[in-house]
């Protein structure tokens, strides 16, 4: 490339006032920069030969659909009809998914077909354009819950994602800045997993209570409704995370009592893509005072003529995108195009199609769940959970790295560690099991389990 001369790099490092190009990355930790050489003879010139290179560095990795995959803990493993991405990879969507209104193919309609269908899912009558994660939204939600309130302190579950504590948390602010929110962790009971609403010690300044269902762990939490309703009495808002392929079998928030809803889109037709796929909704009942509160983007339908509609945006003003940074929070637009997904996945199943899909994986999950606790050593933690369930494998000696590690030799990807994040669970990981998962695969999980303790 002409830059990469030496007299073009001499010029670009005196313009910024640096030495050496080290200079510009000395925030980056030592222990973070790689050592290893890549493997390239200095100054390739054939593109051929680079793209031969990164073709087998691409190769030596492996991916949860040549393996057996078992992992979740925020992003799961669902079916994708074909017809999902067929339309949500048309131009019209594609080439429109943000600008001016004169752009709309049906972008907006595709919107507001999102925020219905989810609607009816979750029983809210409110839902706004998704946010870039379940952690976002629910940050966000606890943010609208203090302004509505006025209040400084949130009360969560220590059975939460450890990555979405921490994302609530900065939402929340730090000490000596603007809005501090508090965030109080309350620990879950031990004997079963979820959290004991006599544990919640709520005050006069708890703006909201953040409780999922099922939790991270994976467990139902069987008195969200109580929580909701000891929270009402306090003043205190109520919001629930769900993951929505549980709720054409589990209750829905409206009927727990939530006061606004949040979680993850990604289970709603949108493969595992990592950080590119995760965007999380906020939903709440249809009041003006949650309506004036939420910082996303919402659509509406308006009548043009007798025959003819139209779709547009509203409460823009209180956006960042109509008011910068006198908006309600500051938001972005990467995932807007996942509604297109959402909304198709979720007219191809309807009602039916979510009961059916929640009663197999709960009959996938709890098989694996009884294959796997009858391997000796081995310890199925909590009953009651949905999808998501907790190994402790401490009776064994072993620690879960050396399982998954022994399980990758026999094309299996074991559950999440949660030795770190939850060290009162010992040697534990949690397994996910969804809809694609069949007996075969169970079993192969179960043989190779057998193997590697053997």
């Amino acid at each position: 490339m002409p830059n990469s001369t030496d007299d073009a790099k001499a010029r670009m490092l005196a313009a910024v006032g640096v030495a050496d190009v080290d200079e510009l990355f000395e925030q980056i930790p030592d222990d973070h920069v790689s050592r290893t050489p890549n493997g390239l003879a200095p100054g390739v010139r054939s593109e051929a030969t680079l793209r031969r290179h990164v073709r087998r560095l691409i190769d030596r990795n492996d991916d949860c659909v040549a393996n057996a995959s078992f992992l979740g803990g925020g992003l799961w493993q669902h079916h994708v009809p074909a017809v999902v991405d067929e339309i949500v990879t048309r131009s019209e969507f594609l080439t429109s998914e943000w600008g001016t209104p004169s752009s709309d193919l049906g972008r907006n309609q595709a919107w507001f077909e999102f925020a219905s269908l989810l609607g009816d899912l979750l029983e809210m009558d409110f839902v706004g354009l998704p946010v870039y994660s379940w952690g976002s939204a629910a940050g966000y939600a606890i943010r609208m819950a203090a302004r509505m309130t006025g209040r400084g302190e949130v009360v969560v579950a220590s059975s939460l994602s450890p990555e979405r504590l921490k994302v609530i948390r900065t939402y929340c602010g730090t000490e000596g800045g603007n809005d501090l929110i508090t965030v109080r962790v309350v620990d879950v009971d031990p004997a079963t997993g979820t959290l004991d609403p006599a544990a919640l010690a709520l005050g006069p300044d708890t703006a909201a209570v953040y409780l999922e269902t099922p939790n991270y762990l994976g467990v139902v939490e069987t008195a969200a409704a109580e929580i909701a309703a000891a929270a009402r009495a306090n003043g205190t808002e109520t919001v629930l995370g769900v993951d929505p392929s549980s709720l054409g079998l589990l209750a829905t928030p409206a009927q727990l009592g939530a006061d606004i809803v949040v979680g993850s889109t990604q289970p709603l037709g949108i493969h595992l893509h990592a950080g590119g796929g995760v965007g999380g909704f906020i939903a709440t009942r249809d009041e003006e005072r949650y309506a004036r509160q939420y910082p996303t983007l919402q659509v509406s339908l308006g009548s043009t003529t007798e025959d003819e509609h139209s779709f547009g945006m509203v409460l823009f003003g209180q956006s960042s995108y109509g008011a910068r940074e006198d908006g309600n929070d500051w938001t972005g637009n990467s995932v807007y195009l996942w509604t297109v997904a959402n909304a198709v996945y979720m007219s191809l199943l309807g009602p039916d199609g979510f009961a059916e899909l929640g009663r197999t994986i709960l009959a996938n999950a709890q098989y694996a769940a009884r294959r796997v606790a009858e391997i000796d050593g081995v310890e199925v933690r909590w009953d009651g959970f949905f999808k998501e369930f907790v190994v402790d494998f401490s009776a064994t000696g072993r620690t879960v790295a050396e399982i998954n590690a022994g399980l990758r030799e026999h094309g299996v990807f074991g559950g999440k560690d949660l030795s770190a994040d939850f060290p009162g669970l010992g040697q534990s990981a949690l397994y996910c099991v969804t809809e694609v998962h069949t007996a075969d695969d169970i079993e192969l999980l179960t043989d190779s389990l057998r193997k590697v303790l053997a």
